[in-house]
């Protein structure tokens, strides 16, 4: 009976190692010899050389993202309400006239707000009026119009005009990132062969690459045109300058002795 009862053990423990031997890298067991016969070997994802990567390149924007709108303050919701919505049919007849395409007109933010003060009198606050505050985000594809479009819009929005921010980005940005891609698994290389030659091993293939990416997206800069009246008579200087793209890796590479 007890040696029906091992041999049953023995046999359960043969298949629960066979089964781990199915595992992935992270924990991935494979059998060995052992005294008993039983072979078993354990190899875990940390073994061999790991370092990091980095690659950057310059990119110069082909976008502008303006984050635009009206803010309209009156005595009643209605007014407030009409006196926005005017503006900002103003604004919006303006960027279609400078060939900015529908789709590239978002509305991110509309609000109707009470404002109120405090009255000492009364020991109470009151209501004064109304705000209505209607944004959107504009990409402009035409690098050479920021500046006539910042001015068209200020005018045509006049005292209501809000100009939160401006911001530049690439539109299609894949072939920065491949060059990003190969500069970091470049440097990963040879990080790894210092590495590999410093210990007095031989280098073998990556076995574990995982990547991530990291480029500017656009941030908004608060109060950047705010209650303009006219348009000044010189056109708004825009730079879009150069941003940086940039992609880290995390590499693996096998020992091979």
């Amino acid at each position: 009976m007890n040696k029906k009862l091992l041999l049953a053990v023995g046999l359960a423990l043969v298949i629960a190692v066979a089964g781990l031997a199915g595992c992935g890298q992270q924990g991935s067991v494979a059998l060995g010899e052992t005294a008993s016969g039983l072979r078993l070997s354990l190899n875990n994802q940390q073994e061999g050389i790991w370092v990091n990567g980095s690659g950057k390149v310059s990119a110069v924007p082909d976008i502008a993202i303006l984050r635009l709108g009206i803010e309209a303050q009156e005595a009643s919701v209605a007014y407030a309400q009409e006196q926005a919505n005017q503006a900002m049919n103003a604004v919006k007849s303006v960027l279609d006239s400078s060939g900015i395409d529908e789709k590239d007109i978002q509305t991110q933010y509309f609000n109707i707000q009470r404002v109120t003060r405090w009255d000492e009198r009364e020991g109470r606050e009151v209501v004064i009026g109304y705000r209505v505050t209607n944004m959107v985000m504009v990409k402009i594809r035409e690098m050479g119009k920021v500046g006539a479009i910042i001015d068209a819009v200020a005018t045509a929005g006049g005292d209501l005009t809000r100009i939160d921010g401006i911001s530049f980005t690439v539109d299609d940005p894949s072939a920065y990132l491949d060059q990003a891609r190969a500069k970091a698994m470049a440097d990963a290389a040879s990080k790894a062969e210092q590495l590999a030659e410093m210990a007095g091993v031989e280098l073998g293939k990556a076995t574990y690459i995982v990547e991530s990416t990291a480029y500017p997206y656009p941030v908004y800069r608060q109060d950047l045109y705010e209650g303009v009246a006219a348009a000044p008579a010189m056109e708004t200087p825009i730079s879009p300058g150069e941003m940086e793209i940039s992609v880290n890796v995390q590499v693996a590479y096998a020992i091979l002795n």
